[in-house]
């Protein structure tokens, strides 16, 4: 083995990743006075939440009435009752209060005639339980995402977190206990190695949608905490719910927001049909985004797809005023003219449905404490170890997240896990020192792929598991399909001792650098695709055609799933948790969800 050097940090809380629920937590644990670090991949301007574009759901009522029960009663349909209701009260009581502070600290959201916070109304957001659509979603033209993560990361800023900028965490420090004790990373562009001690690590890592071949994700979305839990020998959670949007520009799946259809867009087949009034009467373009994304493939496999293949569908935003446009989706216009060649105020949208966000993640309850099963404790708390945003199942989503629903976890529970350090850490406290051993396990896998003298460059495995994944794990699923998927993925995996990385530097070696985030990605695109296989029911985003009813009696549960180092993948259970978190709501009893 090569020597590697450490620096090594103490901190009372380390955040890895700097995107919405990254900064809110390290913000959060700055404010308790703790001496907080946040390691990030990327500059935190340029984390993945900077590309969100609709907007971030809270029943504020400025446009009209408005309650949290019912944005409540849409969470819980939307995830086709699969989401825990106790989180699911903490994420939209919580709401108005955090996009309010989000405005307080200067958030340029836009504004009615009033001067109130705009709001538009997005897939699945209704009013009096399912009556008709409201307009919930709290609107920065369509640049939510941008004006947000600029906005948290100058309070960081001012809080005097510390940040480790184009740092790729690597793996997290564990002790004989199983408790987690700290992280580490590699310096990009120093090619130096980091060990951070800390009382709690908070992972704030992001999807993984690059498992996918086409998806609207960035090419750093690639699951990073997940793996890292993973190889901790602990389960993820409900990966067989990928979420597909509806709306993808065909050929780039750069992503055209729902807020395109919140402010009066339609979609269209080769017939010019209006499709979308036959498969959900009342909420129409407005369904939820699982119900739109899986109309459309019915449409293209039926025959009445558009474009010289027939294999997308039209969007259409020709028929609004172009001041609308210009005020409301000014950059949906520019990408819809840089990566489709269209002038949105004169002609359609080519889309198709895109792999978009991850519903499953690493169980957590809503304070953001990472949760594992131990004998039959399933909500057992996995100490030192905490994680928010994507990349970990509150479960508020379940099978199926509503639009606008993700910027407001993201801040809601980053600000829970702050909350939560801050009551349960004491500033600056001794910790024990580290395990002797600490690191080792991640030295170990960088030598091992930054000194594969294999074959295969990376490039074509990430490309041929992508490819699997597009075709065995889609918005249709068959069992055949599936386990086919399980057994080609299991076959990929084969493929990784014949690795190849040429680059044996440690100053911005790009090679290793993906050759690590591939190794991340395929132990989650094997949890995904054997979950979907062994989940033998319809619900949300998962749709079997060979089992094309939910099954409330048999499947009203949460998947956990853990994966060895080899592919191999063991499947247990916990409890959807059937309770509120108080008793101003009963608990939402399952029913048919329609739109």
């Amino acid at each position: 083995m090569s020597t590697y050097q450490w620096n090594d940090h103490t901190y009372d809380v380390v955040v890895v990743g700097a995107g919405g629920s990254g900064l809110r937590a390290a913000l959060g644990c700055a404010q308790a006075g703790l001496r907080t670090a946040c390691v990030t991949k990327v500059f935190p301007t340029r984390s993945h939440t900077v590309a969100a574009q609709g907007g971030i759901a809270a029943s504020l009522g400025n446009m009209s009435e408005d309650n949290w029960r019912w944005h409540m009663y849409d969470t819980v349909k939307g995830s086709d009752w699969l989401g825990d209701q106790d989180s699911i009260e903490y994420l939209v009581r919580h709401a108005p209060d955090a996009v309010y502070e989000l405005e307080h600290w200067g958030m340029p959201f836009s504004r009615t005639e009033e001067g109130k916070i705009y709001q538009r109304a997005f897939g699945g957001m209704t009013k009096n339980y399912g009556e008709g659509p409201v307009q919930r979603t709290c609107a920065a033209a369509d640049r939510t995402g941008h004006a947000m993560l600029h906005t948290l990361y100058g309070q960081s800023l001012k809080y005097d977190v510390d940040f480790f900028i184009e740092h790729f965490a690597l793996d997290l420090i564990m002790d004989e206990e199983g408790a987690c004790r700290g992280v580490t990373s590699w310096k990009l562009d120093d090619g130096q190695l980091h060990r951070f001690r800390a009382q709690k690590v908070i992972l704030a890592t992001g999807g993984y949608g690059r498992a996918y071949f086409s998806c609207t994700s960035a090419h750093t979305c690639t699951g990073d905490g997940n793996a890292m839990v993973l190889r901790a020998g602990l389960p993820l959670q409900d990966m067989e719910f990928v979420q597909f949007h509806p709306t993808g520009i065909y050929g780039s799946g750069c992503l055209i927001t729902e807020g395109a259809r919140g402010e009066g867009g339609y979609l269209t087949n080769s017939k010019g049909e209006r499709f979308m009034e036959r498969y959900a009467p009342s909420a129409k373009d407005l369904a939820s985004r699982d119900v739109v994304s899986r109309s459309m493939t019915m449409e293209i496999r039926e025959g009445r797809g558009v474009g010289a293949e027939g294999d997308h569908i039209h969007l259409h935003l020709d028929h609004l005023d172009p001041k609308i446009l210009h005020q409301r989706l000014p950059g949906i216009s520019e990408s819809a003219r840089i990566f489709a060649g269209v002038d949105v105020t004169k002609e359609p949208i080519p889309v198709i449905p895109t792999v978009h966000y991850n519903m499953g993640g690493i169980p957590t309850n809503f304070h953001g404490e990472v949760l594992t099963k131990k004998g039959d404790d399933p909500d057992h708390v996995v100490p030192g170890l905490m994680a928010v945003g994507e990349a970990a199942c509150v479960s508020v989503h379940g099978a199926n997240r509503l639009g606008s629903n993700s910027l407001i976890d993201l801040v809601v529970f980053g600000r829970a896990a702050g909350l939560h350090c801050g009551d349960t850490i004491e500033a600056g406290a001794r910790q024990p020192e580290l395990p002797a051993n600490a690191g080792d396990n991640a030295t170990a896998r960088l030598d091992k792929y930054r000194h594969a003298e294999g074959g295969t460059p990376t490039a074509a495995l990430r490309l041929n598991m992508q490819k699997i994944m597009q075709t065995n794990c889609a918005v249709f699923r068959t069992g055949e399909v599936l386990e086919e998927g399980v057994r080609k993925i299991a076959e990929c995996y084969t493929g990784l001792p014949d690795i190849s990385v040429k680059d044996r530097g440690m100053i911005w070696n790009t090679d290793l650098v993906e050759t690590l985030e591939f190794d991340n990605l395929i132990a989650q695109a094997a949890v995904t695709v054997n979950g979907a296989a062994n989940r033998q029911e319809s619900r949300g985003a998962h749709a079997r055609e060979d089992f094309s009813e939910r099954d409330d009696e048999n499947w009203m549960k949460h998947t956990l799933a853990w994966c060895d180092d080899n592919g191999a993948v063991n499947i247990d259970f916990r409890p959807v948790h059937a309770y509120t978190m108080s008793n101003d709501i009963e608990y939402i009893k399952p029913k048919a969800r329609v739109y």
